[in-house]
């Protein structure tokens, strides 16, 4: 398991790097990680190929790192000859082709369709490798519309609640932002059992571009009571009730912190409130940390408990 220390200071880390406005601390901050991966923890062993049930096998991206864990979780669907991919992996990785190939070969199987659960390039970026070395042709690429920053005609853009099948299999998006605003999670009807992509993983916690967005993914998906959990990165989570409770759990105590901090501060910019909650902590971990501060901050000013003063420093709403 992801020590809490580590994945926090790697999730600062990459939300920093990908959405940071001081694209000065980013850099840092990323300099400072490149050194610190070396420390990370063991993750739990995963098999390049498992099949995890009579519908679902899972192949590994091949792409192992600090913020990919084990690599990016790909998913074949079905209990026919036409098989539905879940995600792509990342561009231009030959191990991972071929895996999929003689996955396919040996399942007397082919891919009809792929659903991508969001943008981020180890889940987008092996779409043509995929297309070209794999299947040989085009198929329908499902997707939830991100805006203007994709090409429209790469996709086929569907809403929640939208079904896709294939034999013995029919998948149905269950719209979860705030891991990113496209991301969606994967309902297996069949088995009443869910692909979260990034918005929950196996081990460890994920980063997030809008954390009220995701704290209400969150409950959407606990919602759900799915028997099982097929995350984006990581083993399969089996207790899945009790892992979105941890999500939660280990939000909230973030945020008390940062309430905690104001009000002893009174006003405060987001680096007050970093150093406060973060004292006791290097400064290679605050430069990480600084930009999960500004992110849990736009989350109490979306719940109507903080505001931005004039001088554009931070105060509760009394």
């Amino acid at each position: 398991m992801v020590l809490d220390t580590m994945t926090s200071y790697l999730n600062g880390v990459t939300a920093a790097l990908r959405f940071a406005k001081d694209y000065a601390i980013a850099a840092a901050a990323y300099a400072l990680a490149s050194k610190a991966h070396k420390a990370m923890p063991t993750l739990t062993s995963l098999d390049s190929v498992s099949r995890l049930s009579p519908l679902v096998i899972r192949i590994l991206g091949q792409n192992p790192g600090p913020f990919t864990l084990q690599g990016t979780n790909t998913y074949l669907i079905g209990s026919g000859k036409k098989k539905i991919l879940i995600d792509t992996g990342e561009p231009d990785i030959h191990e991972y082709v071929a895996l999929l190939k003689s996955t396919l070969e040996e399942d007397q199987s082919e891919i009809d369709s792929i659903i991508i659960t969001h943008w981020h390039n180890d889940h987008v970026g092996g779409i043509p490798n995929v297309v070209k070395d794999v299947i040989g042709h085009e198929v329908p690429i499902y997707k939830i519309q991100r805006g203007t920053a994709e090409d429209p005609s790469q996709f086929h853009y569907v809403e929640d609640g939208h079904e896709v099948q294939v034999e013995g299999a029919t998948l149905r998006f269950v719209q979860t932002p705030g891991h990113t605003c496209d991301h969606t999670s994967l309902w297996l009807n069949e088995e009443q059992t869910l692909f979260s992509g990034d918005c929950i993983l196996g081990e460890g916690t994920t980063v997030f571009e809008d954390l009220h967005d995701y704290m209400k993914s969150l409950e959407i998906i606990k919602g759900l009571h799915a028997k099982r959990i097929y995350p984006g990165h990581g083993p399969v989570v089996e207790k899945c009730d009790e892992k979105v409770d941890e999500y939660v759990k280990h939000r909230m105590i973030r945020e008390n912190q940062i309430v905690e901090a104001l009000i002893s501060l009174g006003e405060a910019s987001s680096m007050d409130i970093t150093v406060l909650v973060y004292k006791d902590a290097p400064l290679s971990v605050r430069l990480a940390a600084l930009n999960n501060v500004r992110l849990h901050l736009n989350k109490l000013i979306k719940d109507g408990r903080v505001e931005t003063a004039a001088s554009g420093l931070y105060h509760l709403i009394h």
